[in-house]
């Protein structure tokens, strides 16, 4: 056989080897990780991904100390610290580090919200936030404030609620100059003097200015009166409706000065009284609004956000959440 002839035999035969193996369409995926059942399209892809399930994270930042898995990942991460943001959205002007992020924000502006909860309905942009939204209903708060207590479902929702306990305010209003622990408690009051209220009422039509509010002023509607007055029985839909009744047609006044002792029917009256004691502005409380003398008092009043009832009646051995609650009761008492 010539060599002429050999390599002809040798093409025909390479040929025939290739027909034999399985026929691989190109960009198919089919290398598929045993522990996950993700699938690549190629031996190396899986390769990679498998070093995420063996937990061994090599690479780890000099900045923050965070460790990774791949040093692609790493590399990626070092982008923060870099503080460059060249990925800008088109629709709103928001930037990112990393084009993968931009990208996930861009969905947020096409209104198409493809995961949605089975056992509530709302739906979402994204699977991570669907996924984080179902821990909600898992009823499980791993995450409990060493302070006062309250438990949360996220990390994210207690590092958030820890700055009540801070006393720092570093957002405040350009407009009247009142703080807030945090930027959403900013925002939301802004609001107020935007003279915007995109929230209407179905049944009577009046507007509010938070989605809050409306859903409060609609327990009007409902009929559902969850407070009532512990003297005559009569119920109210909200609560600054029952502190109302107190005062005009009980005869209360709940409101009492911590350096004198003076009570009012009003809070805004009392609030205006301290400031003779104090000289200063009150401390207002993030979640409430209500106001104190100082921080301290303040924070003694964060327990009241609490599901703990430290305060008991001596005489009926009933519980509160604060001292104020337990003052209004009493007076049950002394008016027998």
């Amino acid at each position: 056989m010539t060599s002429t002839q050999k390599d002809q035999h040798g093409a025909r035969s390479q040929r025939s080897q290739e027909a034999d193996k399985p026929h691989r369409r190109k960009g198919e995926k089919t290398y598929s990780c045993d522990l996950c059942g993700k699938d690549f399209t190629r031996a190396e892809g899986l390769k990679k991904h498998q070093l995420i399930h063996s937990g061994v994270k090599a690479y780890s930042c000099d900045l923050c100390g965070k460790s990774f898995t791949l040093a692609q990942s790493l590399k990626k991460h070092q982008l923060i610290h870099s503080g460059v943001k060249a990925y800008s959205c088109d629709l709103c002007g928001k930037c990112f580090t990393q084009a993968g992020s931009l990208k996930t924000h861009q969905l947020i502006h096409s209104g198409v919200k493809a995961y949605s909860c089975d056992l509530c309905g709302k739906s979402f942009t994204l699977a991570q936030s669907l996924k984080t939204h179902q821990l909600i209903h898992s009823g499980v708060k791993p995450y409990s404030c060493d302070l006062c207590g309250k438990s949360f479902t996220l990390a994210q929702s207690l590092k958030t609620h820890q700055l009540i306990h801070s006393g720092v305010k570093p957002y405040s209003c350009d407009l009247c100059g009142k703080s807030f622990t945090q930027a959403g408690s900013l925002k939301t009051h802004q609001l107020i003097h935007s003279g915007v209220k995109p929230y209407s009422c179905d049944l009577c039509g009046k507007f509010f200015t938070q989605a809050g509010s409306l859903k409060k002023h609609q327990l009007i509607h409902s009929g559902f009166k969850p407070y009532s007055c512990e003297l005559c029985g009569k119920a109210f839909a909200q609560n600054s409706h029952l502190q109302k009744h107190l005062v005009t047609r009980c005869g209360i006044k709940a409101y009492s000065c911590d350096f004198c002792g003076k009570s009012f029917s009003n809070k805004h009256y009392r609030n205006s009284h301290l400031q003779i004691h104090t000289g200063n502005d009150v401390s207002c409380c993030d979640q409430c609004g209500k106001l104190f003398t100082t921080d301290a008092q303040l924070q003694q009043h964060m327990f009241s956000h609490t599901e703990e009832r430290p305060y008991k009646c001596d005489l009926c051995e009933k519980t509160f959440k604060t001292p104020h609650q337990l003052n209004i009761h009493q007076q049950i008492h002394t008016r027998k």
